[in-house]
């Protein structure tokens, strides 16, 4: 039992800073569920997990350093793409002195790693700093699909890929006997699911998932490396998972659209949500008698 078990705390809390694929999409249209593209933090107790960088994470950062949570912090790209990249140059702590941030990355080795990638992201003409500029002790890590991380004590994240363009990494963690799945981006398919995606998600008590289209829209976009929320309800099913999250909304679809979706994949599936800017989803100690589920909040915009 850790430390911090039973005095009342969430195993892990998962906050959502960005929800969108693709471009950032911010305006009246877009309030209710967010215009910020992938941006999702994991605290596992104390300790502060990031998944992918896209502009999502600006708010994030300046949420962190007002805070002044000076903890080490990890950032998992789930692949390199300008979407989940892009606001990591605009990420506050790094421009603080001594602050420890760690980015990790699986499918950038052929480009030269994920170090090399983000001094090209922060390289001229297209950004004005270069990494060197940068205040943080700024650690990079390459890793393979498969490999199983350990970034601090008691938590366990496991890996896979994903069938996406160029590829992409999909996240099991672990920590406090509960498991949340990050799998994106990635086109499912309508073929039996790849074992390893089913292994990622398998009993997890939350699995955000790529639902970028509709089953009608997917019809057209074949190849383009994403699902419909359909597909997840059933890889969510069939993976027995406690809930779904559907992700990486289209930024095409506006609120009223995402609605539709919301109230269809209710119907479908009774638990699934949709990811929205600031909602925050907090999963208990597996065996207390708190439901594992504990809250999901409104939307909110930054």
């Amino acid at each position: 039992m850790r430390a911090d078990e039973g005095t009342g705390r969430p195993s892990i809390s998962v906050r959502f800073w960005g929800v969108r694929g693709s471009i950032a999409c911010p305006g009246p249209s877009t309030l209710r569920y967010g215009g910020n593209t992938p941006c999702v933090e994991v605290r596992c107790g104390t300790d502060t997990l990031i998944f992918d960088a896209g502009t999502g994470i600006r708010p994030l950062g300046n949420a962190l350093v007002e805070a002044a949570n000076t903890n080490d912090f990890d950032i998992f790209l789930s692949h390199g793409h300008i979407d989940h990249m892009i606001g990591l140059p605009f990420f506050a702590p790094l421009f603080v002195t001594d602050q420890v941030v760690r980015v990790w990355a699986g499918t950038l080795q052929p480009a030269g790693g994920v170090k090399e990638s983000v001094r090209k992201l922060m390289s001229f003409p297209f950004f004005p700093l270069q990494v060197d500029a940068l205040h943080a002790k700024l650690e990079f890590h390459d890793f393979r699909a498969g490999d199983v991380i350990n970034p601090r004590p008691g938590i366990t994240l496991r890996t896979a890929p994903l069938n996406h363009p160029g590829g992409a990494i999909g996240y099991r963690i672990e920590y406090g006997g509960q498991a949340v799945a990050y799998v994106t981006d990635i086109e499912l398919g309508d073929g039996p699911i790849d074992p390893a995606v089913l292994a990622l998600t398998k009993d997890a008590a939350l699995v955000i998932l790529d639902t970028t289209y509709t089953d009608e829209e997917l019809r057209a976009r074949i190849g383009w490396g994403h699902s419909s929320w359909q597909q997840g309800v059933r890889l969510a099913s069939a993976a027995g998972a406690k809930q779904l999250c559907l992700f990486h909304h289209d930024p095409d679809h506006d609120d009223a659209f995402m609605d539709k979706i919301r109230a269809a994949a209710e119907a479908a599936r009774p638990g699934t949500i949709v990811a929205s800017e600031g909602m925050q989803v907090d999963l208990r100690y597996r065996g207390s008698e708190t439901p594992s589920i504990l809250a999901t909040s409104s939307a909110t915009n930054f």
